[in-house]
């Protein structure tokens, strides 16, 4: 598992690009709020302390991550931002449920980051245990909000550069 050897949240700061004039869309699901609300509180913050101003994040919920496709294409569709960061968590249950959500959406992500002109970026948590899902959301692995921020910062200044 990646997260045991890499810690989510740590970033060298002086590889971030200037955000300058840098718009984010977040898309949350609101299921299992615990973990997700951890993770936009972590994208949120480290968009601010990459000189984001609020004003410049636009934040949906939606009831569920398999929703999370959706809700990012309305964004993308709007125009209004450069980037759409999608923040979920899905734990394995005793079903295929599992399964298929986490299919869904990675291959929606996926499909959206193809046929878009913005970068989609994949910030959903797929756990076999709550704790771990809460390990990986400002716990001990630190915050996967946060390394979906950086990502989507340094997609859009990719995008801007070519």
């Amino acid at each position: 598992m990646s997260t045991a050897y890499h810690n989510l949240s740590t970033y060298d700061s002086s590889s971030i690009p200037p955000t300058e004039n840098m718009r984010f869309g977040i898309v949350v699901s609101e299921w299992n709020p615990e973990v997700t609300e951890n993770l936009l509180d972590g994208a949120y913050a480290t968009l601010q302390k990459a000189g984001v101003t609020p004003d410049q994040i636009v934040i949906h919920h939606v009831p569920g991550s398999f929703e999370l496709v959706y809700g990012a294409k309305l964004l993308a569709d709007k125009g209004s931002v450069d980037a759409v960061i999608v923040l979920g968590a899905v734990v394995r249950g005793g079903t295929p449920h599992f399964e298929y959500v986490c299919q869904g959406v990675t291959q929606g992500i996926t499909q959206l980051n193809v046929s878009q002109d913005i970068p989609v970026i994949f910030g959903l948590l797929t756990t076999d245990t709550m704790q771990q899902a809460l390990d990986r959301a400002g716990g001990i692995h630190g915050n996967k909000g946060d390394e979906a921020a950086i990502t989507a910062i340094k997609m859009v200044h990719l995008k801007r550069s070519l």
